[in-house]
């Protein structure tokens, strides 16, 4: 690691150790004693504070080392020795602040501390940041079991673990991570826990492995009741760390503990994390998510404008459902873009409003691969009439190339199951879902696919539409 990199995570290090106590101590308080002429520095197993003169040090000393030393234990890897220090190169940003500091010092005793926030990850932005609630959820057909089986965990923790959940991005994986991590903080037991990202636990894991701190970093997140991971697919590759998350995860499976992961595959997929790993991820409860219909979309955006009370009339939400497909974040980007643009020009929201305002975003939305691009290519390079796909023959050379189109449409557009099914002659998601296991069994044992003009091996088919789409649509 280079000096640059090492300097950098010290200062995030350190903006992380102030932020939390900010939000400890509150704003103004900090504000007052850990300003411009306040210095904090963590180095090793040390917080050291320093300040220009010995009164503070000793006010600081006497009624902030407690909020020091807790917030030290929660973000770094082992519990720090606090220490302070008298600096006179330190100047203080004026003089009426250091007669602030005197006369409020005279008027209060010691501070009561604020509870602190919500801190799962341990990062710098915690302390700003509310977790998402079961309650905030848009359940649809495609996430009701998902949706279902974060609730039971909640109820029965440890039950039934690890929970599993994988899907594309913005179908609410982390969602419903952030809820599960809500629900069971707010009950009347209190758990160990402990949520990271991926990214999360490989820092502290490298952190705690050139700084000799393993025996700590094992304590923390080996001997919890529950243990969240965001976006595990982050691991692959990282060896040393997916041998470390073995062990780890082991350790809370031994103790009866509760693990919740997510990722953007399913753990058969994800083969550089290792069988042994992805045997344990498969041997609890896996849950795919899929992107949100249109029904569904409208009431996430519906949800989003009651949630940051936006007047938004029902032309509108359907206007937004209907040109984003999939990533609930970009619904929540256009929401946020049509109340900046409302508040600059003083127009109220409007279809109109939002055509203007959103042009870009859904030209840029609209370059992806859709449902008519995946239609024609397979159309195109298996020499098949246009309305053949949506068609209610099941001929075989009609089906399989209609399978086929399914299996695609599933890997390159964001379209819901039953936006699918619907395209491709009015079926049911189940259907989908049977053709996309199909066409993974054809890959599999390389089996024949008839069309009218030819037969087929799958991976032949699908190198040539790919082919064509990346001409066509790249």
């Amino acid at each position: 690691m280079g000096l640059q990199e090492v300097m950098r995570q010290d200062m995030e290090i350190v903006s992380a150790v102030r932020l939390a106590l900010a939000d400890r101590i509150g704003q103004e308080r900090f504000d007052l004693w850990f300003g411009a002429d306040t210095r904090l520095t963590v180095g090793g197993d040390e917080v050291i504070v320093a300040v220009a003169d010995q009164f503070s040090a000793d006010w600081v000393r006497n009624h902030f080392r407690a909020d020091i030393e807790a917030v030290g234990t929660d973000l770094l890897v082992q519990s720090p020795a606090v220490k302070f220090l008298v600096d006179p190169t330190l100047k203080q940003s004026s003089r009426s602040s250091a007669d602030h500091r005197t006369e409020t010092a005279k008027k209060v005793g010691s501070p009561t501390a604020r509870v602190p926030s919500s801190d799962p990850a341990g990062n710098r932005h915690v302390a700003k940041r509310r977790y998402a609630q079961f309650d905030q959820y848009v359940v649809s057909e495609e996430n009701q079991l998902a949706y279902t089986s974060s609730e039971m965990v909640v109820r029965r923790l440890g039950e039934v673990t690890p929970l599993y959940l994988h899907g594309p991005h913005g179908v609410g994986k982390t969602h419903l991570l952030e809820s599960i991590w809500t629900a069971v903080r707010a009950g009347t037991s209190r758990p160990r826990m402990v949520y990271l990202s991926s990214e999360q636990f490989t820092s502290y894991f490298l952190q705690a492995l050139h700084g000799s701190g393993l025996p700590s970093f094992r304590r923390k997140y080996r001997d919890l009741d529950l243990l969240i991971i965001d976006d595990v697919h982050f691991f692959s590759g990282k060896r040393a760390t997916i041998i470390e998350l073995l062990h780890t995860v082991d350790a809370v499976l031994r103790e009866g503990g509760q693990l919740v992961f997510s990722a953007d595959r399913a753990p058969g997929e994800l083969s550089t994390l290792g069988p042994e790993l992805t045997g344990r991820m498969s041997g609890g409860l896996v849950c795919r998510m899929e992107s949100p219909d249109q029904q569904a979309r409208y009431r996430i955006a519906e949800e989003m404008t009651r949630r940051c009370e936006i007047a938004m009339p029902q032309s509108v939400l359907h206007y937004l459902a209907a040109n984003f497909n999939g990533d609930a974040r970009l619904i929540r980007g256009a929401i946020n873009q049509l109340k900046a643009m409302s508040e600059a020009t003083g127009q109220p929201i409007s279809t109109d409003l939002a055509e203007t305002t959103l042009a870009e975003m859904i030209g840029s939305e609209n370059q992806a691969v859709g449902l008519r691009d995946i239609e024609q290519a397979v159309c195109e390079v298996l020499g098949l009439d246009k309305k053949s796909l949506r068609s209610a023959r099941k001929t075989k050379s009609t089906s399989h190339p209609r399978m086929l189109a399914m299996w695609l449409a599933r890997k390159y557009t964001r379209a819901a199951l039953t936006e699918i099914g619907q395209f491709f002659g009015r079926r049911s998601h189940s259907t989908v879902i049977s053709a996309q296991k199909n066409v993974q069994r054809w890959i599999h044992n390389d089996t024949p696919m008839v069309t009218l003009e030819r037969t087929w091996l799958p991976k032949d088919a699908i190198k040539q539409i790919e082919s064509y789409l990346k001409t066509k649509c790249g």
